[in-house]
């Protein structure tokens, strides 16, 4: 008798320059880069503010909190280990900090998601050292 065992889901790998993001989000905090020079928000990590071209940064903790800009739901199979999942969605929720992140809602049923909806980041764990943000509906 064979047992089938469920294909892993896929992990990101954090490295050097995504490190503190994924730390952040391991102890629950959502952290971006900010640049040190004129406050602009960005993501993904990147040596440059693209709005003044400084060089200067820090990994900040952002609100968590956004506003869902888009979505879609997925009821093909793409990858065996999310099989039990469809249909699922992918979101893109947009932070009050003004970037837009690619991730999923949950705590929420697929027919409830709508554009405009209030949303806060909340992190599941993927692994012993990655957690992910998603996003549920804000409450009050």
């Amino acid at each position: 008798m064979t047992t089938q065992t469920e294909p892993a889901r896929p992990a990101p790998v954090p490295d050097e320059v995504s490190a503190p993001y994924f730390e952040g989000a391991r102890d629950g905090k959502l952290m971006l880069m900010r640049c040190l020079a004129c406050g602009a928000w960005r993501f993904p990590a990147r040596d440059r503010c693209d709005r003044c071209w400084s060089t200067e940064t820090e990994w900040a903790q952002a609100s968590g909190e956004g506003t869902l800009f888009s979505f879609v739901l997925m009821h093909q199979v793409y990858h065996p280990a999310f099989a039990r999942e469809v249909p699922y969605n992918v979101a893109v929720v947009e932070l009050a900090e003004g970037i837009r992140l690619t991730t999923n809602i949950v705590d929420c049923p697929n027919e409830a998601i709508h554009i405009g909806m209030p949303v806060q980041a909340v992190f599941e764990p993927v692994s012993d050292t990655v957690a992910l943000p998603k996003f549920r509906p804000a409450r009050g």
